[in-house]
């Protein structure tokens, strides 16, 4: 049973990550009537529930009334920003009781004009973390860029020192700055592309295993890196997940999975498998 539902509430952005896929799909925000009934037909598969898969979360006008019905349905919510807004949205994000972990990729200040200094945005998302863990919300900022664009990530690494100058504490993918506090590191990621490089079928992943994606037109996909919606299993706005998942491409995409033969070319593309499933 999938235990993590990524809801993208805006496929829209407010910069351009040479890193991100990004996505050709008209910009779209999910109404709060498209949101309520999204999540309540997820509840039943998930206990986590993630706010974007492409887009900002925080560009989101609805983002409060959003964290207020994840809430009411248990749900505990986790979020991925580029950071540039958490000043601007940190009374919302502060004050949700359902926000879970924040997820901040410090890579997208190297590849982006944002208009102040690498001092100013690290300043804003340091005072964010702070505040988020003081409140038992999970902070965890990224440096998702080895091997690609990453000239800066000593000079972060600095100021992360210099802010966070306790002892810290070495993790299997970063490291705990302070308490509910994170590092994590990661390779530059070729997200996987319909028309990108053959990888091959003998791998697994965690699409349909663990999680499911919602795109913001309310189509269902496999994972989290179906950008475009490659594989769309149904629509949550129609029919019920339960539905979608009983039709004849999810089983057969699950199952090949399973067995290690994937049946989708987008899978057979995707460079997450090969890595971590071989």
């Amino acid at each position: 049973m999938p235990n993590k539902a990524y809801l993208e509430i805006t496929n829209v952005c407010n910069l351009s990550c040479s890193f991100c896929h990004g996505t050709s799909r008209p910009p779209r925000f999910i109404t709060e009537e498209e949101f309520t009934a999204a999540a309540k037909r997820l509840r039943p598969f998930a206990d986590y529930l993630y706010f974007h898969l492409m887009g900002e979360p925080l560009l989101h006008p609805s983002l409060g009334r959003f964290f207020e019905i994840a809430a009411d349905l248990g749900f505990k919510v986790i979020l991925t920003t580029n950071g540039t807004l958490l000043k601007v949205r940190e009374a919302v994000l502060l004050s949700a009781p359902a926000l879970h972990k924040v997820s901040i990729s410090l890579h997208c200040y190297e590849v982006n004009s944002m208009g102040k200094s690498l001092d100013e945005y690290l300043g804003d998302c340091f005072d964010f973390c702070e505040k988020a863990a003081d409140r038992g919300i999970y902070a965890v900022m990224r440096l998702w860029n080895i091997g690609g664009e990453d000239k800066l990530n000593q000079t972060i690494l600095g100021a992360m020192h210099h802010r966070f100058d306790g002892q810290w504490e070495e993790r299997y993918s970063g490291y705990r700055l302070a308490h509910r506090i994170f590092l994590e590191w990661g390779n530059r990621f070729d997200w996987p592309d319909i028309n990108g490089e053959y990888k091959g079928d003998a791998h697994s992943c965690y699409g349909l295993r663990n999680q499911i994606g919602v795109l913001c037109d309310g189509t269902v996909v496999p994972c989290c890196l179906d950008a475009e919606g490659a594989i769309p299993l149904g629509n949550i706005f129609d029919a019920d997940i339960q539905e979608i998942l009983a039709a004849p491409r999810a089983i057969n995409l699950k199952r090949s999975l399973e067995n290690r033969r994937v049946c989708e070319e987008l899978c057979r593309r995707c460079g997450y498998g090969m890595d971590n499933f071989k």
